[in-house]
């Protein structure tokens, strides 16, 4: 339970950064910067897990360096994607 609260917790942060780093940070809310943190996650696990060595967040791993930078590069390619489709340009 301890480990689905923390991953919540660095999702929502990681999610945070990365809205401030793709400039959407004043369109979006904590809920939206958690959602955005643990799918990003999800996906730069997918994307860049292999080569980062990125672990899961909800396995205990919230702390390991390299998952918290693989869940960072995930929501900062899930916001690009979101800006894509949405503007039509990445920032």
């Amino acid at each position: 339970m301890l480990d689905f609260i923390m991953a919540l917790i660095v999702g929502g942060i990681i999610g945070w950064l990365a809205s401030i780093v793709m400039r959407t940070d004043a369109q979006q809310g904590i809920f939206l910067n958690i959602i955005v943190g643990c799918v990003g996650s999800i996906l730069g696990r997918f994307l860049l897990g292999r080569w980062l060595q990125g672990g899961k967040m909800s396995d205990g791993a919230w702390y390991d360096p390299m998952t918290l930078l693989t869940a960072f590069l995930g929501a900062i390619i899930l916001l690009a994607i979101v800006n894509l489709i949405r503007r039509g340009r990445v920032r």
